[in-house]
This record gives structure tokens, C-alpha cells and sequence, in this order.
């Protein structure tokens, strides 16, 4: 067990536990104010404890979809509504008893007798974290993007439930093959021998494959198989046309943001992944068009970097209304 795994797995107190469940709740409610994402952000770099407790509550967050219904609030999906002062402290400690309890919590009534939770790994906004697996593979994870890893005696596992993921296979180290697998909502992708990108977008997922090949299966039976240098996109009923692969399909997992020929509307939707708050492209710019290797760097401080080189390129201006309202507007157009 590395040193993030061991982390993740060492227990929580219930008091941060509590502690992560309100800024949680608070952060997501959306009446959070400047004031409350900067002491958010002092919170969360003060401890490691508190880093943790943080990144459980965002794995539990992300497979709410998946609870139980007893355990999953309404306030743990996506879109959160604004709740009195008593639904949102009942919601605050249901989601502490899911930090506290984890992976414990959600493992008791999901797993099955042959089948062990090996790891979950999770991402925050503008974070990219790397991992080496058990069976010495690796994963690289997006931001905003959460997967759990299962191995069993039959099969290597990788279930993403949000964002995007590259996975670099390794041999079976056991005896028997043990076939490596991506699952999303919509289907299953089988590894052969490879390097590939899987990301999932609303009700739909995407594959880029670099080296090797995959071999795709839709929840509704279609199969294909893909091919180094091709990417798809498939829903749980089929798929769409393999095409070339996008030359930065895998750039972020270097840090870099890639775009040829991209629309600034697009662009500025891709890199507001990255960043907190709310990001806006003006309708008046939006088919403005970018190329390039940008650096991510750090989240915020490093888009925004990105976004002062976007002034320099094009004929643009950058508004920020405050750090986490920003909008980029034709040069020239004055703050809205």
C-alpha cells in the first residue's frame, strides 16, 4: 500500500468529518461568497486530515448515484437545492457518517463474497493525481474525476465514475490472466496490451486509444474493436465512428490543456474544469478560435494563467467579477 492509499484508508474523527460535510454543503449550495472559498481553501491546506476528509467527501459526492437510498440524500448529487436550516444539518451529517465510514460505508452492502475494494481515488477541481496499481499498471486521473479499482481472482477492474482517466497497462502478475477492464454507465472497455484514455461526459463515454488496441462493449450488446491512434464515443446503445485521435487526447495528464483549431466557447468550457467558480465565454467571442499547448499548473493560479495568455492571442479581455466569476469578452467590451 502506498503512502495516498495508506492516507486514504487511516480513520477519520467525526468532528472533521463534520467539518468537510459543511463546507461540502455550503460550497455546493450556491450561496457560498468569496469570503467563504478563501477560508475554505485555508481550511483545507491547514491539515492533512483535513485534505483527506475533503477527498472523501468528493468520492462520496460523485457515487451518490449509486447509494443506497437511505444513505443518498438528495443533497449529495450534482445539483444541489437550497435547503432550510434543519434539511441542510440533516444533510450535513448524513454526509459526515459517509466521510466517517469510508470505504467501509458504502462497501458493506455493494461488494459481493469474491470480489475485493482494492482503492478508491478521486480528484478535486484542478487537481491530477498518478497512481501505480496492485498488478503494477498505472492511472492517471483528471480533474473533478473519481474511479474505483476492484481486482478479483477473475478480473482487473477500473470503474470511472466521473471525469476522465489514462491507464497504462502492466502484465498479470498472477498465474492466470486476469483480463483489465474500464467500466462507465454506459459500457465496458477491455484492455489489449495498452495506453488509453476513457472519459465520461453526461450520458455518454469516450476512448482514445495511444498504443494498442481496446475492445469496446456497449451496456446494450454493440462491440467494436479500437485501434492505437483512433477514439470513439459510445452511449449505453451504441457507439459513434472511430476517427483519428486528437492530438492532446492525453496532454492533460502532463499538465497541458492541447487545442487545434478550437472553438473559445469550447475552449473556455474545457479549462473551466479546472478551475473553481464559474467561467464564461461571451457569446461574441465564442467562435473566436485557439491553438495551442497551454499549462495547467496549479488550479486557479495556473488558469489563470492560461487565460492572460489567451489576451495575448486573441482579441480578448478577461473579466473577474470576482475570482470565482470570471468571463472572458471582446476586447474593449466593459464589465458587465
Amino acid at each position: 500500500m502506498n503512502a495516498v492509499d495508506s492516507r486514504a484508508a487511516a480513520p477519520l474523527s467525526r468532528e472533521i468529518a463534520l467539518q468537510a460535510a459543511e463546507w461540502f454543503v455550503l460550497l455546493h449550495s450556491g450561496e457560498a461568497s468569496e469570503a467563504d472559498h478563501r477560508a475554505f481553501e485555508a481550511w483545507r491546506t491547514r491539515a492533512d486530515v483535513h485534505e483527506q476528509a475533503w477527498l472523501r467527501a468528493l468520492a462520496v459526492s460523485q457515487r451518490a448515484g449509486s447509494l443506497p437510498p437511505a444513505l443518498g440524500a438528495p443533497a449529495l448529487g450534482r445539483k444541489q437545492r437550497r435547503l432550510g436550516a434543519m434539511g441542510r444539518r440533516d444533510t450535513v451529517r448524513a454526509l459526515a457518517l459517509l466521510i466517517t465510514a469510508a470505504p467501509v460505508g458504502w462497501l458493506a452492502w455493494r461488494a459481493v463474497p469474491w470480489m475485493q475494494w482494492t482503492s478508491t481515488h478521486a480528484t478535486a477541481t484542478g487537481e491530477r493525481r498518478e497512481w501505480t496499481l496492485a498488478d503494477g499498471s498505472r492511472i492517471v486521473l483528471d480533474t473533478g474525476s473519481a474511479v474505483d479499482v476492484l481486482f478479483d481472482e477473475a478480473l482487473r477492474r477500473v470503474h470511472l465514475s466521473e471525469g476522465a482517466v489514462f491507464i497504462e497497462t502492466a502484465p498479470d502478475p498472477q498465474s492466470r490472466h486476469r483480463p483489465f477492464v474500464v467500466t462507465t454507465g454506459q459500457g465496458r472497455v477491455r484492455a489489449i496490451g495498452t495506453r488509453f484514455v476513457v472519459r465520461s461526459v453526461r450520458e455518454r463515454s469516450e476512448v482514445a486509444v495511444l498504443q494498442g488496441a481496446v475492445q469496446i462493449t456497449t451496456r446494450g450488446g454493440a462491440a467494436q474493436q479500437l485501434q492505437a491512434g483512433r477514439q470513439l464515443w459510445f452511449d449505453a446503445m451504441g457507439m459513434g465512428r472511430a476517427e483519428p485521435a486528437d492530438a492532446g487526447a492525453a496532454q492533460w495528464a502532463r499538465g497541458l490543456l492541447s487545442a487545434d483549431n478550437m472553438r473559445l466557447a469550447d475552449f473556455v468550457a474545457e479549462l473551466s474544469r479546472y478551475r473553481s467558480g464559474w467561467l464564461h465565454c461571451d457569446p461574441s467571442v465564442a467562435d473566436l478560435r485557439v491553438t495551442g499547448a497551454f499549462q495547467l499548473g496549479d488550479a486557479d493560479t495556473g488558469t489563470d494563467a492560461v487565460l492572460a495568455n489567451l489576451v495575448h492571442l486573441l482579441p480578448v479581455q478577461v473579466h473577474y467579477r470576482t475570482r470565482y466569476w470570471v468571463t472572458v469578452a471582446a476586447r474593449g467590451t466593459p464589465p458587465a
